[in-house]
């Protein structure tokens, strides 16, 4: 069986998506009604603009979706899947790749999300950290003893676990880490407290504009991160998605979970391979790839 997974922010770069618009006429037909969506042009940052053009957030969630999405689209026959998954913001791109939601529903969520999630970001200081070379239990002890906000929030591979939370907590639950025998706990470049309980006014905000979105029952099961199982009853996805933004991304129990039931190989469609590199990961003997035209 056949997953097809999606990237989430962080896999941007400079020129992203050119290449497809070069290549194919669908692709450029699908940029210029992103940028009428968005009222901007989307794909002069995405093909000319510089790393920090990338990293602003209505720049850089749409982005990642679009280059994701728009590979899908051309593939054509050759994009078959059987089951998807996508990491965090990804998870967005999948639902439109498996039919769930139209290219422009899924376009205007993603840019709602981006838009809440900044507002969200800046009413308190907060902040992620990765941490390597950990138990989950132990890391999430320690969270859950260290004073303040702070949550496990991404759990990619064993070993490899991102935390999140207010400032201080996550500085702080990075030195007992460290004490704890964690080979690395750094501060990451993020803009906020992505999936912990600092998300909830951005959760409120999206939920509002999920329930006023159509959402179709999808051609294949969708690995959703909060629930980490098959599901294809779109009102299960659409609870699921709204508290993705507070909930933590349990990539490697879903990718876990996709190997049980059947998957022969995960290509990955969208910007990097950093979803390779996690899947081998959790198995080194999993197929990985990457979509291409």
């Amino acid at each position: 069986m056949k997953a097809y997974i999606f990237p989430g922010q962080g896999a941007q770069f400079s020129g992203m998506g050119l290449d497809l618009f070069e290549k194919s006429a669908k692709a450029q037909e699908l940029f210029k009604k992103a940028n009428a969506i968005l009222g901007f042009s989307i794909t002069d940052i995405m093909f000319e603009g510089s790393a920090e053009d990338l990293k602003q957030t209505k720049v850089t969630q749409p982005a990642v979706f679009l280059h994701s999405v728009i590979l899908s689209k051309v593939l054509g026959e050759d994009f078959k899947p059987d089951m998807v998954a996508g990491h965090s913001l990804g998870e967005l791109s999948a639902l439109v790749a498996n039919n769930t939601l139209s290219f422009e529903d899924g376009l205007k969520l993603v840019y709602k999300r981006a838009m809440a999630m900044q507002q969200a970001c800046e009413l308190e200081p907060s902040t992620m950290a990765a941490v390597l070379g950990l138990e989950d239990e132990i890391v999430e002890a320690v969270c859950a003893e260290t004073e303040g906000t702070v949550v496990a929030a991404n759990y990619n591979c064993p070993g490899q676990l991102v935390i999140s939370g207010d400032v201080k907590a996550v500085e702080a639950a990075c030195e007992t880490l460290k004490e704890r025998g964690a080979k690395r706990a750094m501060i990451l470049p993020v803009g906020g407290a992505f999936h912990s309980p600092l998300m909830e006014p951005a959760r409120k905000e999206l939920a509002a504009a999920i329930e006023n979105t159509t959402f179709n029952t999808p051609t294949c099961p969708i690995y959703q991160n909060v629930s980490t199982f098959a599901v294809t009853d779109p009102e299960e996805i659409k609870k699921n998605l709204v508290f993705q933004l507070t909930a933590p991304v349990k990539w490697t129990q879903s990718v876990q979970n996709m190997m049980q039931d059947g998957a022969s190989s995960f290509t990955e469609v969208g910007p990097g391979k950093v979803l390779q590199g996690l899947v081998k990961k959790i198995d080194r003997k999993m197929e990985t790839a990457s979509a291409s035209i």
